[in-house]
């Protein structure tokens, strides 16, 4: 099937997003499903891996070193995200998804070799950096390979396998952390090397990924896009056993080449013709990374602090933690894609912060113990973590096909920042643990932020659900007409199309 034809003036005019979204759940998405989908176990697994520090005693390090690995790798993360999420909207979803990953095997594997902190710091950097490019291209290619009316529920699921990779990492470091099974300086080292070992096996399959057919047509290269959806059509025929049902040609694009947007037209983007989608996206982002990073990386000392559990018994407390927040995605994400965008993410939000706030007073009054603490944790989060993997789908359905992925970047840069911010907060309000009051206030802070997070979407949300990624949003190189295309300063070869393109943000959009 062919849909596209070129004209004089370079433009071409193109069925391919229409043909990507009609296509039928097969085997091909699943592939890219697995192939991509395994950048947040890795991240949850290096995440786990090192916050138990077993390389401490080996290397020689302090509290402080340890604690500055964490934010290493958190810079490392948002510098790989800016970096890569622009490479990835100029050169192409492919090309970066193998490079990131290449860069995660190479950071990850060679810092479990490290002899010093120097050493280890500059390889958990590498890792971060790679990590953080992966956040920005694979929601990216994501998004553009799955079928409207699945992209809602894989998306949030796929994110929320980050908690499937956390719990591998804390079963991991029960068993080689005890030096009945490793000695002190091989336990740890192994651990380093579990996030490489998976990412040599997928970086196998990502090989037989194609670059998105959609990233192809808005960059010249029409005819490499024809012969990939071309390939896909074919396989799930093959696959399927019946013909597919030809597109009509009202649903083709006329786009005309762009090779790079200016950071002058990222901006207008952003902020002039999207403004309330920019808010809805920054809005979602804080605060789903504000109250995780406050909860997840105070937990621990919640428990001993207030519950009196030994550190060493936090660890059998986290699982179920991590089971409830890789459960909600999961269960919940279909419902994305049937009820609607903005109405769950509004409930995730607020359900997950009146849970918490619930927990507040009974806390407050000394009236729950240690397990029944961690349970309405798990309640909370089963929602909060279906909520934030719809951040990261949220922001990658919203702004147009050409800086998809910087935008994801600068949202979950800003999101990192303020998450930073949480655990130096809510360390405070533990205290030594003489004092349940300020921890009180502390919560019932996460809850409101995260019920404005979700209001916000509410209010301002786009209706995305079963919709194609060019309903959501029109490409900034669709042409609606003879000299829509606004090529001022900073638009490389083309700023937003200016003419029917789609109102910004609110439920019509």
């Amino acid at each position: 099937m062919t849909s596209a034809s070129g004209t004089r003036d370079g433009s071409v005019t193109s069925l391919v997003p229409a043909r990507m979204d009609r296509l039928p759940w097969t085997r091909f998405h699943w592939s890219v499903v697995v192939g991509l989908g395994v950048s947040w176990i890795l991240d949850g697994l290096e995440i786990q891996i090192v916050s138990n520090a077993g390389f401490k005693a080996d290397l020689g390090l302090s509290n402080q070193d340890v604690a500055s690995l964490g934010s290493i790798y958190l810079v490392g993360q948002v510098v790989g995200a800016l970096v890569f999420g622009r490479l990835s909207d100029k050169l192409g979803r492919r090309k970066l998804f193998i490079l990131t990953l290449a860069i995660y095997l190479i950071g990850s594997g060679v810092a479990g070799l490290a002899q010093d902190f120097w050493f280890l710091a500059v390889f958990r950097f590498v890792a971060g950096l790679g990590i953080g490019g992966e956040y920005a291209a694979i929601n990216s290619a994501i998004d553009e390979l799955i079928p409207a009316k699945y992209r809602g529920h894989v998306d949030i699921a796929i994110n929320g396998t980050y908690w499937g990779g956390a719990a591998l990492g804390a079963a991991a470091n029960i068993y080689l952390l005890d030096t009945a099974n490793f000695s002190e300086s091989i336990g740890w080292r192994i651990g380093f090397f579990l996030g490489p070992v998976l990412g040599i096996a997928i970086i196998f399959l990502r090989r037989h990924i194609p670059e998105s057919p959609r990233w192809l047509m808005t960059h010249g290269k029409e005819q490499d896009a024809e012969d990939t959806v071309a390939r896909i059509e074919a396989e799930v025929e093959r696959e399927s056993g019946r013909k597919l049902e030809t597109v009509p040609q009202s649903k083709a694009l006329t786009v005309t080449p762009m090779d790079n947007v200016g950071f002058l037209t990222i901006a207008r983007v952003l902020l002039k013709q999207y403004p309330t989608r920019t808010l809805v996206g920054a809005t979602m982002m804080i605060t789903q990374a504000f109250l995780y990073n406050a909860i997840f990386f105070t937990y621990a000392l919640v428990l001993t602090n207030f519950f009196g559990l030994k550190t060493a018994e936090t660890s059998v407390y986290f699982f179920p933690f991590a089971i409830g927040n890789l459960l909600g995605p999961i269960i919940l994400g279909r419902f994305f894609d049937t009820w609607g965008r903005r109405q769950m993410i509004f409930l995730t939000y607020l359900v997950s912060g009146l849970v918490l706030a619930t927990s507040a007073f009974l806390f407050r009054a000394d009236a729950i113990s240690a397990g029944v603490q961690v349970v309405f944790w798990c309640i909370s989060f089963f929602f909060a973590s279906a909520g934030a993997s719809s951040a990261y789908l949220t922001v990658s359905e919203i702004f147009p096909l050409e800086l998809r992925s910087q935008a994801i970047s600068y949202f979950f840069a800003l999101a990192q920042v303020f998450g930073a911010i949480a655990p130096l907060i809510y360390g405070a309000f533990i205290g030594d643990g003489s004092d349940r009051e300020p921890l009180f206030w502390g919560y019932l802070l996460g809850s409101a932020v995260m019920i404005i997070g979700g209001v916000v979407a509410l209010v301002f949300g786009v209706d995305a659900a079963r919709k194609g990624l060019e309903d959501i949003t029109q490409p900034l190189s669709v042409l609606t007409g003879k000299d829509s295309v606004d090529t001022g300063p900073g638009s490389g070869t083309g700023g937003p199309s200016t003419a029917g393109r789609a109102p910004d943000a609110g439920r019509n959009s």
